[in-house]
């Protein structure tokens, strides 16, 4: 009989040993660990600040670990939850996040997705509300150069119809903007999702300066695309946050 995760209490930051699994695999562990560092280093750069969350999918299973509502940056065991892709919550102390169908929903159309990051980016979100295009201005921001679909209901994402239209919307891609709301990165792991959605702001808001002071020289569709694909294949900006990631976690 199978075992489903149970959340050991009061573990905090960096601890990779949060949770029981039958089988017991040192990869769930660690990705609880990594949920919980990824959850610190968006809040203290401000990408969550009470209005956000992160989870991750649990392997080969209907179930996701995502953050509860209403954390704090200094997030711990005691603040997660296991939940099906229906919308019941399995284990963990207090209320799942109202906006839990933007996991469940991408988790259900997108076999390949992991991990699910929301939040509500001043300068991402800010191209939702502007006639122009966030397209690719730095080399960060080439990973995103198939696009980044916008999301057309500004209102919360409460209920699995509008989990799905969302869904629907970013379709195969790796972001897509939430109009007047936020944004919702998706990867194959936690960290590939925490280092993406750090990209992303980083492109954006590089954006946004660039919009203060003249018309954007928007990198073109073919460059963009040939750098993305390199960044892709050498992993090296992921790799750079999640180092970045890690040594925070260990101050």
């Amino acid at each position: 009989m199978r075992e489903w995760p149970t959340l050991r209490r009061g573990a905090r930051c960096g601890d990779a040993t949060l949770v029981r699994y039958y089988p017991i695999t040192m990869a769930t562990d660690n990705r609880i660990a990594n949920l919980l560092k990824g959850w610190c280093f968006l809040y203290r750069r401000g990408f969550i600040e009470g209005f956000g969350h992160l989870s991750f999918r649990l392997d080969d299973s209907d179930r996701f670990v995502i953050v509860r509502h209403s954390v704090g940056p200094n997030a711990t065991a005691d603040d997660l939850v296991v939940m099906d892709l229906d919308g019941r919550k399995h284990d963990g102390r207090g209320d799942p996040p109202g906006e839990y169908p933007i996991h469940s929903e991408i988790y259900k159309a997108r076999a390949d997705v992991m991990s699910v990051a929301h939040y509500h980016g001043m300068y991402s979100t800010a191209f939702t509300t502007v006639t122009q295009e966030l397209r690719p201005i730095h080399s960060v921001g080439t990973i995103f150069h198939e696009g980044v679909p916008i999301y057309p209901d500004p209102k919360l994402v409460l209920n699995r119809e509008r989990g799905a239209a969302l869904a629907r919307t970013l379709g195969a891609h790796r972001a897509v903007l939430l109009r007047a709301h936020g944004a919702a990165i998706t990867g194959p792991s936690v960290e590939d999702t925490v280092s993406a959605a750090f990209l992303f702001e980083e492109n954006a808001h590089r954006a946004s300066v660039c919009a203060t002071l003249g018309k954007p020289r928007w990198l073109d569709k073919k460059t963009a695309r040939e750098a993305g694909e390199e960044l892709l294949r050498n992993r090296g900006p992921f790799r750079r946050v999640w180092a970045l990631v890690e040594s925070e976690s260990e101050t």
